[in-house]
């Protein structure tokens, strides 16, 4: 059995890793959904292009901000 460390935190890397990976699958489900609600795609992919740009930054953030946030870890 391996030891865990007192103290685990993502590193930026990973941050950076999974705000991309979360980013593409939300942007593709915005596009899917405006596309859906107003049958077209350049309104679609200005949406997307929008809300992948702004989301990215405010969700690595978020994720950084969670770190030093002690709370639910044992």
């Amino acid at each position: 059995m391996t030891s865990i460390p007192n103290r685990i935190a993502d590193t930026q890397t990973r941050s950076l890793a999974k705000s991309i990976s979360w980013r593409i699958l939300a942007t593709i489900t915005t596009t899917v959904i405006v596309f859906l609600t107003t049958k077209e795609w350049n309104v679609a992919f200005t949406v997307g292009g929008i809300e992948v740009l702004a989301k990215f930054v405010l969700y690595y953030f978020h994720e950084r901000m969670w770190q030093r946030i002690w709370f639910g870890r044992s």
